[in-house]
């Protein structure tokens, strides 16, 4: 709806007016009603996908937007993270990856809806929770509470904001995409914890967003006590059981997690896509009108933006679009499809309420048949062990565990979420044309640490007191006098340094040398060190240097573990929830991090001598940060030096760098760094973020789609780094003399780095010759017998690639999943002929399921169906194949 200048003051006094009245659900621009969103007066189901628009680059950001479009989205949502915006007080930022306007022009310009969410407290696994730390510093304040000086910075910033959308005509009351917006972020837990004053804030808040008259309606996800006319909505993998605070608000889901975040020592987490599409339907058949895949493209966390703290550089989230920006399949054309179903049923959805009735002990139907004669129908079956055959309108249906099917005309099921057609693409991390990279590398000079830049006092300070997070680097340095008659200088036993850090990482160093490190975790941030250090007789120089992964995106509070953990999304008591859970919090201001102590040395003639409160030398940061060495314009030449000369004996605190040239295609690039122990890496002074090669622990046995999902029932990557691959935007990149810098804390070898490619090497499919079939229902045409249209197995290469060889091919009753298919008692002889002569020399190919296209039945009155792994090679590597 576009309107003049005028058009929304009007539209906010006729709103005015009706909120006098009494009807509190009236909205500006965009409406609601009980039953879903109103865009130009018509209710709507929406699908919505979170794309954050700096976990990706604005050259990606059309292509991403068009792939989710194409996936059967209707809406993008994004968190706006004020850390980026505002790193200073009132300096603003808005350009490169942080440019909102232009992420938010894209996405109108694809024809699509926008959902901003300011926060401005985010989560999301970002450094801070999206909170600039300067915000920390502000005097008397306390954050997310009742608490005036906070209030007054996030009003400040708030506004900012709205008005920078209001200025580019971005709300669709003034004809733009947002319909959208939400104001704070997983508060419900937190408020009751604080009480009044909780409550107070969240009302607060609530009245001030209300006050800038945006036009469309804001939302407050999981908040019970959202007041009108805000809508509170449900986060989380399941939200079938929620319901909003008043019953003329609808049913919104704002983060359906479509996967898991990954921590450095931790597995990757997969969600399957039966489930998730499960989820939705439940959703959906309850009466929800709108979903958001969180995340339906994570990208990844560049610089220093991971938070957590231990948070990976990758935020893939096993999302349908991977971090590279790639299809991931079956992710994606199974929930397309769902989104295809649903669509079809969208007028009964959105007209009338469901009828429920019972199919069996564990089978259901949820029925919508509206006034006009529109009819349709979710046959579920949430049994988790076993198939269902259930009698509905006099037809049978077999619904397999755990699993609904859609009947848009209440007879045709044309999806069942259980049931997969769509292909499962194979990425591999493949060799580029780029020569080995020829290395130089520079030794961080510990003998510089007494310079200009360090200061001296009384004890052991809080690590981001000192550093404002202007590094993840801060030096503590003391020395420690011994006497010429200590025992373990004559033979005796070495004495043991203990120190106590409450996060996140420290490396030890005694004399210069490195003497050990110790590492926390995302379960254990503080953690204790004690190891046998080397003295001499006088005087030891000890300098540690902590190391922070990423701040804390909530300070943990945990209960009992029957009770729910305050900062979740749902309501597990699982104990695996207490390590693994998405938080959220508040009093960020009382957060700490870094060496505060005791630090001891145990094991000296006079027992033990406790260093904390002696005099401690402090410098923030490195000195390569300092001499800007992962700049291009920054890189001095004295002092590098070849790495033949460093590899002999890796060195810890070491610079590396080299030049390469981009090479050919355009397949989105990583760096693998197999022989890396932990750093940062930059591009062209782009910094790409942490890499941790911490290899992953954890159970990463059988997964089943079947039964509740938990971030810790599919993994996979135990006893693999966590991560190896780091994303290397291609913009990113200049035709030739790129350079690289990598810095390394523990003495990697380098000369194993590598740039590799993305890309599809194969694709698998498994069809049922009765597969749901979209196809065979029209929507014009409710209940009319038409002809049977056989389903078909649809296969896909990337862009730039054909199909090179059929690997496997059966029809029949083939054994085994993609990678280790088997033939089974049953197979047609010309599965391989015929999937060769359609499929080889093709970019795509599309096979029909019938006795008839495999010459005959190979196994009559035996349901069968159709398996194929075919192989992908770039198109020019395949010449010589003819049908």
């Amino acid at each position: 709806m576009r309107t003049g200048d005028t058009a929304p003051r009007l539209i906010l006094w006729l709103c005015l007016g009706f909120l006098i009245l009494g009807v509190g659900f009236v909205q500006c621009g965009v409406t609601y009603d009980r039953k879903a969103l109103l865009i130009n007066g018509q209710r709507r189901i929406l699908f919505s996908g979170s794309i954050h628009y700096p976990r990706s680059t604005p050259d990606m950001w059309e292509g991403l937007i068009q792939k989710a479009k194409d996936g059967g989205v209707d809406v993008i949502e994004t968190y706006v993270f004020w850390n980026l915006h505002e790193p200073s007080p009132g300096k603003y930022d808005f350009e490169g990856r942080n440019d909102l306007v232009r992420f938010v022009k894209t996405i109108h310009k694809a024809g699509l809806y926008a959902h901003l969410r300011i926060g401005p407290y985010v989560c999301a696994e970002w450094n801070f929770g999206g909170f600039p730390v300067w915000l920390k510093y502000v005097p008397r304040i306390s954050f997310r509470t009742d608490n005036e000086p906070f209030k007054r910075a996030m009003q400040g910033f708030t506004e900012r904001i709205v008005e920078l959308m209001k200025s580019e005509n971005l709300y669709e009351s003034q004809g733009g995409p947002i319909i959208l917006s939400q104001i704070e972020n997983e508060y419900g837990r937190q408020g009751q914890l604080l009480g009044a004053e909780g409550h107070n804030y969240m009302t607060w808040a609530a009245k001030m967003a209300i006050a800038t008259e945006t036009g469309v309606p804001w939302v407050m996800c999981k908040e019970d006590d959202a007041p009108d006319p805000v809508i509170n909505t449900c986060n989380g993998f399941y939200c079938d059981s929620f319901a909003p605070n008043k019953p003329y608000k609808p049913l919104i889901w704002t983060e359906a997690w479509s996967g898991w975040f990954t921590e450095f020592g931790g597995p990757m987490h997969h969600r399957p896509v039966q489930d998730l599409a499960f989820a939705v339907a439940r959703f959906i058949q309850k009466g929800g009108s709108f979903v958001n895949y969180y995340m339906y493209h994570g990208g990844t966390n560049f610089g220093r933006t991971a938070g957590g703290p231990f948070v990976t550089t990758s935020y893939d989230y096993d999302a349908p679009i991977d971090e590279y920006g790639l299809i991931r399949e079956p992710k994606y054309g199974h929930l397309k499809e769902l989104h295809r179903a649903i669509r079809m049923c969208e007028k009964a959805l959105v007209s009338t309420d469901p009828v429920v009735t019972s199919l069996g002990n564990k089978q259901q139907a949820h029925v919508y048949s509206s006034e006009s004669g529109d009819c349709s129908a979710f046959l579920a079956n949430y049994d988790t062990e076993s198939a269902a055959r259930v009698l509905f309108n006099n037809v049978h249906y077999n619904l397999p565990p755990w699993s609904i099917s859609i009947l848009p005309d209440c007879r045709n099921a044309v999806f069942n979420t259980a049931k997969v057609g769509v292909q499962t693409s194979q990425m591999e991390m493949l060799p580029t044309s780029t020569p080995n990279f020829q290395w130089r590398s520079y030794l961080e000079d510990l003998s510089s640490l007494d310079g200009s830049s360090t200061f001296t006092t009384q004890g052991l300070l809080e690590q981001i007191n000192v550093t404002r997070d202007t590094s993840d680097y801060l030096w503590y340095m003391t020395s420690v006098d011994i006497g010429s008659t200590e025992s373990f200088l004559h033979g005796g036993e070495l004495p043991t340094l203990i120190i106590q850090s409450t996060g996140h990482a420290v490396h030890i160093f005694v004399n210069g040398q490195l003497s050990g490190s110790a590492f926390g975790t995302r379960q254990n941030r503080r953690f204790t060190y004690r190891g046998k250090i080397n003295l001499h007789s006088g005087t030891n120089r000890i300098a540690l240097l902590s190391v922070a992964v990423g701040l804390p995106v909530s300070i943990l509070l945990l209960l009992s573990a029957a009770q729910v953990v305050f900062s979740l999304c749902i309501s597990y008591p699982d104990p695996f929830y207490f390590s693994t859970l998405k938080n959220v919090g508040g009093h960020f201001e009382s957060w700490n991090t870094g060496i505060l102590g005791p630090v001891a040395l145990h094991g000296l003639s006079q027992g033990k001598r406790d260093l904390s409160w002696q005099k401690w030398t402090y410098q923030v940061g490195l000195k390569g940060e300092a001499m800007n060495l992962a700049y291009p314009t920054n890189t001095p030449s004295n002092g590098w030096m070849d790495v033949s000369l460093i590899v002999q004996k890796p060195q810890p605190l070491t610079w590396h760098k080299a030049y390469f040239d981009a090479p050919e295609g355009n397949e989105p690039l990583a760096l693998d760094m197999e022989g890396m122990g932990k750093g940062q890496i930059w591009v062209n002074g782009e910094s790409i973020g942490r890499y941790w090669t911490a290899f992953a622990t954890g159970d990463c046995g059988h997964c089943s789609y079947t039964g509740t999902y938990k971030p810790n029932k599919c993994l996979s990557g135990c006893g693999q780094p966590t991560q190896r691959y780091y994303h290397v935007p291609r913009s990113w990149l200049k035709p030739s003399q790129n350079l690289l810098v990598i810095f390394e804390e523990l003495g990697g070898n380098p000369s194993a780095v590598s740039l590799v490619k993305r890309s599809v090497s194969g694709v698998c499919a498994e069809v049922s010759e009765y597969h749901p079939n979209i196809k065979n229902w029209q929507i014009e045409s409710y209940g009319k017998g038409q002809t049977f249209r056989r389903p078909k197995v649809h296969l896909k290469c990337s862009p730039g690639q054909a199909i090179s060889a059929i690997k496997f091919a059966s029809f029949g009753t083939p054994l085994g999943k993609c990678g280790s298919y088997q033939q089974g008692e049953c197979h047609a002889d010309t599965s391989y002929a015929i999937l060769e002569r359609k499929c080889v020399g093709k970019a795509r190919c599309a096979v029909t399921i019938s006795n008839s296209n495999f010459g005959k039945d190979p196994c009559p009155n035996v349901l069968k169906r159709l398996t194929v792994e075919a192989v992908c090679s770039p198109e020019t590597s395949i010449t010589s194949w003819k049908p």
